[in-house]
């Protein structure tokens, strides 16, 4: 019976020194007004951290999002927050979610819930006080550990020891839960990628593959998030080793044709693929001499900034690439005409590209970075009133001219460069 108590209250115990990473979010955010409020609303009203951020303290990574877990109902946290004066928005209220700001840090708070029903995207979902019944419809163990605030940890499915041992599993019946929301099947697999010391279980692999047709069934935009974490995540890089998981992702995004190019990465490269967005991970993977990019963009409905940006690398590198493409002066125009993510972008493809050390390349990467975009310095009235020449066509074309001999030139021009376009 001992054992049984200490196993569900192990909340009770602290693992080494980590309560001292929980404090650390006491003292850096407001985190605090939240357990105020919340622990004094009734007698028996609690309210404890969950999920990603409990898990990411104890694996000692870093992390952005506070989610917490309370056990009043959404309507009382509502009102427990207007009370005490805290500005909230109803994010997710029909299944639990409220998001408290407290001076522009947002706090995602989830009342506990229990599953009614589910169609392997949405679930009607019961609120309850019971701490276990929350844990227990949630997806891996390492996902259902909670901690109050001094890090005291309740554990009441030995995530802890997983997270440990480097084990990926499954709450309950991987199927029963993979069918509760098959978006799993694809956060299982940037789970097994981040935290697995271990082989896929035989049967966790077969329940995958005989559910992986229920994807198509979610929205597109919950898919794409869900890529999103998985490419800026530490495991990414794993992920052409692992065979089940590079199957996987290669069903549900056979765009991805790319991945061997993560096998042959110089040292710079990877020294600098976790400083690297979603936006320029993807274009590296998607972007070929077929139309398959744009294929890609098109069916998750990318924005039209995004497309421009993947667009103008697919414009450059679907040519013949010469020592022109990477000189100075055609760099000095894509900086100037385009902007500074676009260039770096261009730089970093190559570099990615190539698995030898390019020394040139990281130098002018270093040298573009290190400068503002410059203003063309010669303005059109000045011009007019100089060589009393009138506004139109003539004008804006020599105007033009002048810019583009500029950038070429590292933003200089001369005076009798000037005279020569303007008098000659």
């Amino acid at each position: 019976m001992n054992n049984f108590f200490d196993k569900i209250f192990n909340y009770k115990k602290k693992i080494g020194s980590k309560e001292t990473s929980f404090l650390e979010i006491i003292n850096t955010t407001k985190v605090n007004d939240l357990f105020e409020a919340i622990s004094k609303y009734n007698d028996t009203s609690e309210i404890r951290y969950v999920g990603g951020c409990v898990r990411k303290i104890l694996n000692e990574e870093n992390f952005d999002d506070i989610d917490l877990a309370t056990n009043i109902n959404p309507e009382q946290v509502k009102e427990c927050l207007n009370i005490n004066n805290i500005k909230f928005f109803e994010t997710g209220i029909n299944h639990g979610t409220i998001t408290a700001n407290i001076e522009n840090k947002n706090f995602e708070i989830t009342s506990l819930r229990k599953d009614i029903s589910t169609d392997g995207r949405h679930a009607i979902v019961k609120f309850t006080s019971d701490w276990i019944e929350d844990s227990s419809r949630r997806d891996f163990t390492i996902n259902a550990i909670y901690a109050d605030k001094e890090g005291n940890l309740f554990d009441p499915h030995d995530g802890v020891k997983d997270l440990q041992n480097g084990l990926v599993t499954f709450i309950g019946d991987p199927e029963k839960r993979i069918k509760e929301d098959y978006l799993r099947i694809l956060r299982y697999i940037r789970f097994f990628l981040n935290y697995s010391k271990q082989s896929h279980q035989p049967e966790v692999k077969k329940v995958i593959k005989q559910n992986i047709s229920g994807i198509k069934n979610l929205s597109k935009e919950r898919i794409l998030d869900e890529l999103k974490k998985l490419l800026l995540s530490k495991g990414f890089s794993k992920l052409y080793k692992d065979n089940f998981s590079r199957e996987i992702i290669l069903i549900i995004f056979p765009q991805l044709k790319n991945l061997d190019i993560f096998k042959k990465l110089s040292k710079y490269s990877q020294s600098t693929i976790d400083k690297k967005d979603f936006i320029f991970l993807l274009s590296l993977l998607i972007i070929d001499e077929t139309d398959n990019s744009n294929y890609f963009l098109y069916k998750f409905n990318f924005s039209n900034e995004n497309k421009k940006r993947i667009n103008y690398l697919k414009e450059i590198f679907s040519k013949t690439l010469d020592k022109n493409t990477f000189s100075k002066k055609n760099l000095q125009r894509i900086f100037y005409f385009y902007d500074k993510t676009y260039l770096i972008d261009v730089i970093d493809f190559q570099l990615f590209k190539s698995s030898r050390q390019n020394k040139k390349l990281i130098a002018l990467k270093r040298y573009f970075k290190n400068i503002e975009k410059p203003s063309f310095p010669i303005k059109a009235s000045k011009v007019m009133e100089k060589y009393n020449i009138k506004e139109g066509r003539e004008l804006g074309q020599k105007l033009k001219y002048l810019e583009k001999l500029w950038v070429e030139n590292s933003f200089k021009i001369s005076n009798k460069d000037v005279d020569k376009i303007f008098l000659g």
